[in-house]
């Protein structure tokens, strides 16, 4: 006898774009993850744009880990190395745990895209308080490599043999696979 279909669960995503020099009119990263989170069936929790500031990068994302009805959030912007990028400084000290494979996999796939210019993304997710956290590169592309190639399927509840939603549900699935 095999198993129902696992369903799909929509999970509730904020979205933070850091610039110091955009606006939320102009912020396109932050708008293709928005529309795209929404294309997959998940809700859009909140959408802010702040300026690369460590502490009130760490106020905001602190505000949505302590919120029960946000299950993750995806930051655009300030992973570089310029003087003013400093999300994963703002954020690593707020982790409970790292989720190391998603910087790895990120730069594994852009390389196709970018090539070696890969090495400088300083993408990085952790889990606080059973929210993931994940931090990509400004660039639309990025997004969209981000997005496509990794969060969309790890976000499905429905993807095999695992996914992050479990984690976000505080849930310990048996660990059966299809």
């Amino acid at each position: 006898m095999s198993k129902p279909a696992a369903q799909f669960t929509p999970l509730n995503i904020a979205v933070l774009t850091v610039s110091d020099s955009r606006t939320l009119a102009e912020d396109t990263s932050g708008q293709y993850l928005a529309d795209s989170l929404n294309e997959a069936g998940h809700h859009l929790a909140d959408r802010q744009l702040i300026t690369d500031d460590i502490y009130q990068i760490r106020a905001v994302i602190s505000g949505w880990i302590a919120d029960p009805n946000v299950h993750a959030v995806i930051t655009t912007g300030g992973t570089g190395f310029f003087i003013r990028d400093s999300m994963p400084e703002a954020v690593q000290v707020l982790f409970d745990k790292s989720i190391d494979g998603f910087g790895e996999m990120f730069r594994l796939i852009s390389k196709d895209e970018i090539g070696m210019s890969t090495v400088q993304s300083r993408a990085v997710a952790g889990m606080a308080n059973g929210t993931g956290i994940f931090c990509l590169p400004g660039s639309s592309g990025a997004c969209r490599t981000g997005w496509e190639n990794i969060l969309k399927e790890q976000f499905d509840s429905r993807t095999r043999p695992c996914n992050f939603v479990p984690h976000f549900m505080a849930q310990n699935p048996s660990h059966d696979h299809d």
